[in-house]
């Protein structure tokens, strides 16, 4: 184990990259925006404004620090696992990268099946409810980003960087804009937006389960604290890109959820195309339909550049813990361009068996959701071994020079993760129930669904860590 208490801090290298304030809060915007949660959100109408801002304040924010803090004070790579290895123990660090693996892989059937119905939308809508058309179309570009990954292109970051500023941010702007010239023109809304109607009406649990997608949307801000240690002076220039970064991520997927709510009505808005339809209605009133496939097309390469992209980055936490002897040497082998290859056929071989959910359950969207839910429940799982594992290292590690602190102390740490790690804990949980909006079929097949997932996808992980 890293002796962190005797390391020193390394001194930073004249030609090493100095970021700015405005480039690290396009980071942290660009990790965590994300179009395909939009609809989701929409479908809680006038009240997303309240979950958003509770989301926000109890899980964005608590993200952002402790990640910030931990990243600074280890800078090495391994990220997440390295956090709670030193925590926790090897053990407990290779099940959180596991999960960290895991969870992006039950991600990418979801992010790839709304690329194929926004596709299916514009050009054939028929298309729509054909399971096999989405499975095709989900399993083709992820084995074709697969094997583009193996070649370690360089340019694919760039791709990426491109992809997500004008396939995300430009959509969520342009719908933002489009939203307010709609509520000017005096055009008719579908939600009333006042006091009385923000605040939820609590009558049933079920009504707010689509919370979990606001959550699951905000998440990825830790990808980002990694850059804190290249600001200039990150206790002072890390907390102020993070909170302008925080604000922008909430009223940029607030705006564009609202939006979406605005245009379309609630019984008629799908969780997979409600972006894309949103922008039809904007476009037809206007008089220019034929800008819709091409905002379509937008949202599709900023998708794709993005799955691109995240395929060999959560592998690279993967990756350190094979070299620590967590898992089969196998898994650890490298090509010439330093690619995880094992681990990136691995990883397409359990994306062809999760894409298989759209075909057993009822429908595209009811499928869709099952493997959003998955995704958030195992997120949201290593997010509670993160915000405990920060807590530990206080008391193990406490001369550990710490660049970024939480702010209030110790005490202020306790609050920060026990905050997000209830708030974790509590989504997790209702996870389970079937959401009102959405028709998931029988109960327990949906209950099912999920248990079984988090069993399939965490069992290798406790065998592997029992086995050593």
């Amino acid at each position: 184990m890293t002796n962190f208490k005797k390391r020193k801090q390394p001194i930073r290298q004249k030609n090493q990259k100095i970021l700015s304030v405005f480039s690290l809060i396009m980071i942290n915007v660009i990790a965590v925006g994300s179009l395909r949660t939009l609809p989701i959100s929409a479908k809680l109408g006038a009240p997303l404004i309240f979950y958003y801002l509770l989301c926000g304040l109890f899980f964005l924010l608590p993200i952002g620090l402790i990640t910030a803090e931990l990243a600074t004070a280890m800078p090495e790579k391994g990220g997440i696992y390295i956090w709670v290895r030193e925590a926790f123990g090897k053990r407990w660090g290779f099940l959180t990268v596991w999960v960290q693996w895991i969870y992006n892989i039950v991600w990418y059937p979801t992010i790839l099946g709304f690329v194929a119905a926004t596709l299916a939308y514009i050009f054939y809508p028929d298309l729509l409810q054909q399971k096999g058309y989405i499975v095709a179309v989900v399993l083709s570009v992820f084995w074709i980003a697969t094997l583009l990954n193996y070649q370690g292109l360089k340019a694919l970051s760039i791709i990426s960087t491109i992809g997500s500023l004008f396939g995300t941010l430009l959509p969520m702007l342009v719908i933002i804009l489009l939203s307010i010239e709609w509520i000017i023109s005096g055009k008719p809304m579908y939600i009333d937006i006042n006091w009385d109607t923000i605040i939820p009406p609590f009558t049933s649990i079920h009504d707010f389960v689509l919370v979990t997608a606001i959550l699951f949307g905000l998440m990825g801000l830790e990808m980002s604290a990694v850059h804190a240690k290249e600001v200039k002076n990150p206790q002072k220039d890390y907390p102020k890109a993070l909170l302008y970064s925080g604000i922008l991520i909430l009223l940029f997927l607030t705006g564009a959820s609202l939006a979406i709510a605005i245009v379309v009505p609630n019984k008629q808005l799908n969780l997979v195309t409600g972006m894309i339809e949103a922008f039809q209605r904007f476009f037809n009133a206007l008089n220019v339909p034929w800008l819709t496939p091409i905002i379509g097309i937008s949202m599709v390469v900023g998708a794709i550049s993005s799955v691109a992209t995240w395929i060999v980055g959560p592998t690279k936490g993967l990756l350190v813990a094979a070299q620590d002897k967590s898992l089969p040497q196998w898994m650890g082998h490298t090509n010439a361009h330093g690619v995880p290859v094992n681990i990136l056929l691995a990883q397409a071989c359990i994306v062809t068996l999760l894409s298989l959910v759209y075909i057993f359950l009822p429908n595209v969207e009811s499928s869709y959701w099952a493997l959003t839910e998955l995704t958030a429940i195992l997120a949201l799982f290593m997010y509670v071994i993160v915000f405990f594992a920060a807590i530990k290292l206080h008391y193990k590690l406490p001369n550990l020079r710490r660049p970024f602190k939480v702010p209030g102390g110790r005490f202020g740490l306790w609050v920060v993760c026990l905050l997000g790690a209830l708030m974790s804990i509590g989504a997790i949980i209702l996870s389970f129930l079937p959401p009102a909006q959405v028709d998931v079929g029988q109960q327990t097949t949906y209950q099912g669904l999920l248990i079984g997932g988090i069993l399939i996808t965490c069992l290798p992980a406790f065998l592997f860590a029992q086995n050593k």
